[in-house]
């Protein structure tokens, strides 16, 4: 079976440099996975690179059995990729209710989207009309994972999403991410330095260094946290 992301034997980096060096993973259809690195291993370069907005230096990248090495950032999100970023790309001169209603493809899907994925975000449900600019750091974080949601993707991205949050709301990403996974099946890939966060929503972990995959195993192992741990130590 083909996996829903197969990355062969990348390179990608910024201008002049190679930040990924003939890197390969793949991630199984409806599988979660978590990739674990210190700050400038090349995490958000992998993320860039697989949606579009860094060029591939040499290697391949598949979703879903099709080639997207050269396809175009647009038509990669219009193939049901929900990617949220590091720098929270949210328009804060916008009401919640517009972000959230920017990934559908019509106006008239908002009410059954937004009733999906109110239990899991309440705290929006009356205040659709607020402008995400006046939210807290921790509710635009939440406003994040809910668009993304409201696509119904079939693959999430996820960059260091829970950085710089207090732990009710990680909690509630937790729960956002396993109620996705349960109901259904998507696949994703976390970027984290939240090692306790990304194991409970995670089946499996690779740790990244200088660009290379050093180490990999299964989250359901007691040795998971500290195997990643006396990596990111190292």
């Amino acid at each position: 079976m083909e996996p829903a992301l197969g990355i062969q034997n990348i390179n990608s980096g910024y201008k002049g440099a190679i930040i990924l060096r003939d890197l390969s993973l793949s991630v199984d259809k409806g599988e979660a996975v978590a990739l674990f690195g210190k700050n400038g291993m090349g995490k958000t370069t992998l993320l860039k690179t697989i949606m579009g907005y860094l060029p591939k230096k040499g290697g391949s990248v598949h979703l879903f059995g099709k080639d997207i090495t050269r396809t175009p950032t647009h038509r990669i999100a219009n193939m049901g990729v929900s990617y949220a970023s590091q720098e929270q790309p949210l328009f804060a001169d916008l009401s919640i209710q517009d972000n959230l209603g920017l990934g559908l493809a019509r106006e008239s899907e908002f009410d059954e989207r937004f009733a999906d994925i109110e239990p899991i975000f309440p705290v929006f449900k009356s205040r659709l009309k607020q402008l995400a600019g006046t939210l807290s750091g921790g509710e635009q974080k939440m406003l994040l994972v809910a668009r993304g949601l409201m696509m119904r993707p079939s693959f999430i991205l996820l960059d260091e999403i829970t950085e710089g949050l207090q732990p009710s709301v990680i909690a509630r990403i937790v729960e956002a991410l396993k109620w996705e996974r349960q109901q259904r099946g998507t696949t994703m890939l976390i970027i984290e330095q939240n090692v306790s966060f990304a194991l409970q929503v995670a089946d499996r972990y690779l740790v990244l260094k200088q660009g290379e995959i050093i180490a990999s195993g299964e989250t359901d192992s007691a040795e998971s946290a500290e195997s990643v741990m006396r990596h990111l130590r190292v």
